[in-house]
């Protein structure tokens, strides 16, 4: 199913998660499920960004190949990208605002 472009009178209007008016949300844990990721890779078309998750299997220094083993691929419309990307910025203020600075 095609969706409407942003101008078309078609399109569903999007209502804030915020402010008076706005739904409560509800955050329904039971079928969550915890996985362990240290390597993160980031590809993307026109109507999708897909964060793909895994593990770096290599664990001696100075390897002559590196064995990424992946777990998990999140695909995310690019505006669900960017607010991905909104709140994980404030979540790194926050976290070397009480740790102190990551360097990368």
């Amino acid at each position: 199913m095609d969706t409407p472009p942003p101008n078309d009178p078609a399109r569903p209007v999007a209502r804030p998660l915020t402010g008076e008016g706005a739904p409560q949300v509800h955050w329904d844990d039971s079928a969550m499920r915890t996985t362990h990721a240290n390597v993160c890779q980031v590809m993307g078309t026109r109507e999708e960004i897909a964060l793909l998750f895994g593990t770096n299997q290599a664990w001696q220094a100075g390897s002559a190949a590196v064995n990424v083993k992946l777990s998990d691929r999140i695909v995310l419309n690019p505006y669900a990208a960017k607010r991905l990307w909104q709140l994980l910025g404030q979540g790194l203020k926050e976290y070397e605002a009480h740790f102190g600075e990551l360097k990368v």
